[in-house]
Formats: C-alpha cells, structure tokens, sequence
C-alpha cells in the first residue's frame, strides 16, 4: 500500500484537501460531460467530493449542499470566504475565489491549480506538460532548437486558426517536426461560442470570446478581465472561414496565457537594447538575457492565480544553458489583483526553491535598466543576496 501524498504549510490542512477534491471533480466534470449537461450517474470522483462536503457542514452544524448540482452552485456562487470550511479562513485564499467563474460557467484557473491527479498535479498541467515534453522531444530528434521555439511561439500567437492559417502553418518548415502534434492539440471550436454565425476572438490575447446572455463577453484570460471588458475582434464568420480550430484548454490555460506574458517580457527587454533568446535549451527556463559584458540572466515566467501554490511548487531554476542569476517572473497585475502576492509567495516557498526570488515582469525591467546604468547593487540584481563572511551582502 502507498503512503498518501504530504503536503507542506496550508495543503496540508483537511479542509484544503477536501476543496482540491472538490476542485478535482469539478474539473473532472467539465472535462467529460461539462459542468451544464452532466447526468446520472455522476463519475465516483463527484459523489466522493460530494459526501465529503456534507459530512464537514454536518460537523460545522451548517447547511450542506443537496447534490451534486448545488454543490457545483456553491462553487459557482459562493466566494470561498463563505463556505463553512474553516481552514479555508486561514488558507493564503483571497476571500472572493470561486471554483467555478460566475459568468462563464467554466473551471477558473485557480480550481485547475487546486486540481489534483496522481503526485499532486492537476490532470490539465499533466496534459500540457506531456504535449511540451512531446513536442521538446520531436524536436531534439529533429536536431532543430529552432523547431521548438516556433513551435511555442505559434501557441502564444496563434490560439485560434482559420482553414486559411491551418494551411499557413502547413507550410511552415520549421514546424516540420511537429506538423502531427499541431493537428492533436488544435480541436474544432464548440457551438457554445458562436453569436450570429460567427466567431469573435479576443483582440488583446487572441483567444475566443465567449457571449454572455446579456449580450456581453467573457474573455477565460484573468489579465484581460484585469484590464476590463474584452475587446472584441474581427468575427470569423463560420461559412467563410471554414472550420475554425482552437488550442485545447490547458494550452490555452498553461501555454498560451503565460505566453503572453514571455514575449512581453521579450520585447520590453529588447528595447532596452538586451539580447533575449527565448525557450533555450529546449525550454530549459524561458527567457535568457545577456547583458553588453556578456552577464547573463535566466527567467522564468509564471502566470498562476493562486500564489501560495506558486511558492509550493518553487524550484531552482535549471543550470543549462549557463547564467549568473536566475529568478522567477510573474505578470504585473497578478500583483494588482492580489496586493500580498509576493509576500505570500515567499512565505510558502519551499527550502528546494533555494530563495528563488519572484519579481514582477516590471520589476524585472526596472533591475534590467539599473544594470544598464552601470548599478551593481540590490536594485540591479535578481538572486537573492549573497552573505558574504563579515555580514556584508555582495552585490
């Protein structure tokens, strides 16, 4: 018999458990019938999540959900600041998360984090991997770095294809390697989407719009609900566009919207006159930066909701290809939409993450700027300080 997983900090309290069971069924629902059109009977991982539920508000002296369809209501409904669990209250949530986004009806990022599958990871960061992984693979053979850095590029920028970009791509050479991996993880787009025969992609991320029935828009990219409602883009009208295919959903969740965040970075840094080679090393980290004395930074980039499970899942970063200091990235406004974040991070962090310090991508900039300048200080450098004998940091 194995020994159950153990989980450090806040993971390890029962009713953090219990929600990430929750958390898994929901995903588990959406994945195969959808959270609108399931039916009886409900898979096993449900009723277990279900019973559980129940049995901690009888425990409370509180009211439990009916069934399956209320309690997939509470998580739709009700922040997680209301539900009777009490470790929740002393858990890193914010008091708002739901499991299940209030105007969408789909699993929210944090659910999918929550999420677990075999060693701890949510069956939707197993797919994504296993695709990256592949695709590393395919290339390696290939003998093409430059292979695989197209090909995650494509992912980032091209989240929906038309029959036209479809036969863009299949003339892409670069994209030889992977050409059959491409046509498994791009799935034709559901009805759910469509409005007046047509689809509208997002214009900030480039991901489908999904319409509300007030006549509104969803766009599933935390960032672009950050910055308000989503612009809409020029409609693929169905008839002429042909079949219109889009990334699968952890892609879309893992791959494509942290993406955006990489080549963001990429191009802020570039202005600064920096060298940036993305992905290198078959993704060894995401961004590698050499400064004009030949120092060199390596980043990676992490768009989670959730930043204890971010500091939980800390590690440092891999030693190939070589740099000076190394550090993780996460978006701005992940720090706007939660002001203890980093603290949080930190707090939660591991002792194999060594450190490992998290800036903001603006942060980052701005450390990027002051070594231009010729600073060697704290403000220009991203590991953590170094002690060295007498007290003194060397900076």
């Amino acid at each position: 018999m194995s020994e159950s997983p153990t989980f450090p900090g806040f993971l390890a309290d029962p009713d953090v458990r219990l929600l990430r069971d929750v958390a898994t069924a929901v995903v588990r629902l959406d994945a195969v019938t959808g959270l609108e059109s399931f039916s009886l009977p409900y898979p096993p991982q449900a009723q277990r999540a279900l019973d559980a539920v129940v049995l901690a508000c009888l425990r409370q002296g509180a009211r439990a959900p009916s069934g399956v369809p209320e309690l997939l209501s509470w998580c739709r409904t009700r922040p997680l600041g209301s539900w009777p669990l009490d470790g929740l209250s002393v858990a890193p949530f914010d008091r708002s998360d739901r499991l299940i986004d209030r105007d969408s009806g789909v699993p929210t990022q944090l659910c999918h984090e929550l999420a677990v599958e075999g060693r701890g990871d949510s069956a939707t960061r197993q797919y994504d991997r296993l695709v990256v992984h592949e695709a590393m693979r395919l290339c390696r053979d290939a003998n093409s770095p430059e292979s695989y850095s197209a090909f995650r590029r494509t992912l980032v920028t091209r989240p929906v294809l038309t029959q036209v970009d479809h036969f863009e791509l299949s003339t892409d050479l670069y994209l030889d390697p992977v050409r059959e991996l491409l046509e498994q993880i791009y799935v034709p787009v559901p009805d759910s989407y469509l409005r007046r025969g047509g689809y509208t992609p997002c214009e900030r991320c480039r991901t489908l719009l999904t319409p509300l029935s007030d006549g509104g828009w969803w766009c599933e990219h935390a960032r672009c609900r950050q910055l308000g409602a989503p612009p809409p883009g020029l409609t693929l009208d169905r008839e002429s566009a042909g079949e219109v295919r889009h990334l699968r959903r952890p892609l879309r969740l893992y791959v494509t919207s942290p993406g955006h965040a990489e080549v963001d970075l990429e191009e802020s840094l570039r202005t600064l006159g920096l060298s940036v080679e993305m992905w290198p090393g078959f993704d060894a980290y995401d961004l590698r930066v050499t400064f004009p004395d030949a120092y060199v930074w390596a980043l990676d980039v992490k768009d989670w909701a959730h930043p204890g499970l971010l500091g939980y899942s800390a590690k440092d970063v891999r030693p190939e290809p070589p740099y000076d200091e190394a550090c993780w990235v996460v978006p701005q406004f992940r720090v706007e939409m939660r002001r203890d974040y980093l603290a949080v991070y930190a707090r939660e962090r591991g002792a194999r993450a060594g450190g490992l310090r998290l800036l903001t991508d603006r942060q980052l900039v701005r450390a990027a700027a002051a070594r231009l300048r010729g600073e060697r200080g704290e403000s220009a450098r991203i590991s953590p300080p170094v002690s060295m004998p007498g007290g003194t940091d060397h900076a």
